[in-house]
């Protein structure tokens, strides 16, 4: 017993930690939003008068649930802000039902199969901690994708528009009705902010925070030279959007190079999986000593720990950055 105590704990430790590593904001991040809370306490009465606004607006949509949830999860502010990158509407109270509900239905199920009550925990705290942040992270990276295939069609829709001598202001509006998806509902959002008096720098940079994507900090960046250095924005535009569809380009070329790599990761990374089922649906006796022996459950944990560390090392090698 007092053997998979210390095998739980640093099940739970070791996930703590790469929980922690991989999702903390940086202290680069903190300073930055004090700088820009201490511009607005200091800066233009209008545009503090308009964000003041807008985060009562913010802070109306959070039920108190929420708020008591908050106290409970570590770095809130960074998971509500992966929900909010979904453009689903998801907030904290369900993702911590969705949570809580796995952990009790893997738990349940493993004390009907005879599994012993901390291996169910483990394993359902894995299940429960993990699959939801998995989702998470594959619909944001679905809209990601959405948003920078649509992108390059948006500033082309900005450029005739700067040709036909709209004002650029004008032209963000256009894009929020005429180009679907999440592009739409981005530009839409800030052309929100624009009207109760958010500059459209500002506006921008919000959007480019939130989505976290280079091709709109690109974007962005463009805007904020051309309107410190003059020249002609259409052209810049243009040739920004032609930057953007040959990275697109780049991508996907890339994407094809690295298939064959990505697929002996897959197939290695679930190979002893595939085995384990197969010889479990063969004679279940003889895979049954993972769930009763302890000195298996430890080989078996350690098998999952290495297993894992490979597949993350394969996903890295195989990852490349534009």
């Amino acid at each position: 017993m007092v053997m998979m105590l210390m095998i739980a704990g640093g099940v739970l430790m070791v996930l703590a930690l790469g929980y922690t590593a991989l999702s903390g904001p940086s202290a680069g991040k903190a300073y930055k939003r004090r700088l820009e809370l201490l511009r607005e306490r200091h800066g233009d009465v209008v545009t503090a008068n308009a964000q003041a606004q807008i985060r009562k607006l913010l802070a109306q949509r959070q039920t108190k649930i929420d708020d008591a949830l908050s106290s409970f999860i570590p770095k809130p502010a960074l998971l509500r802000r992966r929900l909010e990158q979904t453009g689903k509407d998801i907030s904290l109270q369900k993702y911590t039902m969705i949570s809580a509900g796995l952990v009790a239905v893997v738990v349940a199920v493993l004390k009907l199969q005879g599994a012993p009550l901390m291996l169910a925990l483990c394993f359902a705290l894995f299940v429960g901690i993990g699959l939801p942040h998995l989702v998470i992270g594959i619909l944001i990276s679905r809209r990601v994708k959405s948003f920078t295939k649509d992108f390059p069609d948006a500033i082309d829709l900005m450029v005739r528009g700067l040709r036909s001598g709209l004002p650029i202001t004008e032209t963000l509006g256009i894009v929020s009705t005429e180009i679907p998806g999440p592009v739409g509902l981005e530009f839409r959002t800030v052309a929100d902010k624009m009207k109760i008096g958010r500059t459209m720098e500002a506006a921008l940079q919000e959007t480019a925070d939130r989505l976290g994507t280079a091709e709109f900090q690109f974007f962005v960046i463009t805007l904020a030279i051309q309107r410190e250095t003059g020249g002609n924005l259409a052209e810049t535009l243009s040739n920004l959007s032609d930057v953007l569809r040959k990275r697109a380009q780049m991508k996907l070329k890339i994407r094809a190079m690295s298939s064959e790599s990505k697929a002996s990761a897959m197939i290695v990374g679930s190979l002893p999986f595939v085995v384990f089922a197969m010889v479990w649906g063969i004679n279940p006796t003889y895979m049954a000593g993972f769930f009763s022996d302890e000195r298996l459950m430890v080989a078996g944990l350690g098998g999952l720990v290495w297993m894992s560390i490979g597949v993350a090392i394969m996903a890295k090698m195989v990852s490349f950055e534009i």
